[in-house]
């Protein structure tokens, strides 16, 4: 009975992790659902197909496994605080996942990878070789479930950080073209949209965005501050109220710009030497504990052999 359990288990493990997988390789997915549609549509020579053959022409995951995510997301919704709905969809739109997951898809996905770890962890504690193991297997199952539901969470923190790496880096140049753009003659709309055609990183997406919103009806201000709390970087943020400041006083824009990419491209020097300073100390575990153990293995392991074997011929015939 207890091998069917556990067989049952196991197979309800892989069956989890496939669909995550599914699920989170169509969040990630780069695509444009409009942009698809196009060139479906395109290819089709301009013919409108049915619903039905629409839906039976897309994937499994589309069909099954998104409408479910959906479903058990919007579920898990209800049960969850407002304040952290509205700071889960902060972070994603940090991480760059606007359009591409939301706050119910998340949940999902974290009350998937939960159950996916207490199962896991059932696993192992049952099949453990201690009875001390097997006793507290259910310990075991719960701090499994709190690691897979938390592991999201820390997935989009890291894609949070990594992003913001690649535009604090990018900014000083990005500048620099802002700069040199409204020297010629540019007005700082046209200096965006410069930015936006000759760049392809993440503050050409953002520049992109503040354009787009621009032309929407926002006001040149507002849509930098939108920016501002999106990326929620300081350097951008400085950025964005020296160009407000610059915009309310008269200011030239050439100057500030430049003024502003200076500093920028400072912060980013001082940032390099920091992490050169670090790299000594980063190297201290894997040298003190791979590199020389195996260094003392390869140099003094046929000392140590030659040392064993006299000492054995010494004990055996008596010196």
């Amino acid at each position: 009975m207890a091998g069917v359990i556990l067989g049952l288990l196991l197979l309800a493990l892989v069956v989890g992790a496939v669909l995550l997988v599914r699920l989170a390789g169509r969040t990630q997915s780069g695509q444009d659902p409009l942009e698809e549609r196009l060139h479906e549509f395109v290819a089709a020579g301009g013919q409108v197909r049915s619903i039905d053959e629409f839906e039976m022409q897309q994937s499994f995951t589309e069909r099954v496994l998104i409408p479910l995510g959906r479903q058990l997301g919007e579920f898990l919704s209800r049960l969850t605080p407002q304040k952290a709905l509205l700071s889960t969809e902060r972070d994603l739109v940090r991480a760059g996942m606007r359009g591409k997951m939301d706050p119910a898809m998340l949940l999902s996905i974290r009350f998937v990878m939960a159950i996916i770890f207490l199962g896991l962890g059932l696993f192992l504690g049952l099949r453990a070789a201690s009875p001390t193991f097997r006793r507290l297997s259910l310990v075991m199952a719960v701090g499994f479930a709190l690691l897979g539901y938390y592991l999201p969470v820390l997935w989009i923190r890291s894609r949070i950080q990594r992003r913001q790496k690649v535009i604090q880096k990018a900014l000083p140049d990005v500048l620099d073209l802002i700069s040199i753009c409204v020297s010629a003659g540019l007005g700082f709309d046209g200096a965006l949209q410069q930015v936006v055609e000759k760049w392809t990183n993440e503050v050409s997406v953002e520049f992109g965005r503040v354009l787009r919103e621009m032309q929407l009806g926002k006001t040149r201000r507002e849509a930098l501050r939108d920016l501002a709390e999106r990326v929620d970087l300081p350097e951008l943020t400085s950025f964005v109220a020296a160009v407000i400041q610059a915009e309310q006083l008269g200011v030239g824009l050439t100057k500030v710009l430049r003024i502003q990419a200076e500093g920028m491209r400072l912060k980013r020097r001082q940032r390099a030497e920091e992490e050169a300073r670090k790299a000594p100390i980063k190297m201290l575990f894997p040298l003190a504990f791979l590199i020389m153990p195996a260094l003392f293995i390869v140099l003094l392991g046929p000392a140590v052999f030659i040392l064993i074997q006299s000492a054995l011929g010494d004990i055996l015939f008596g010196g």
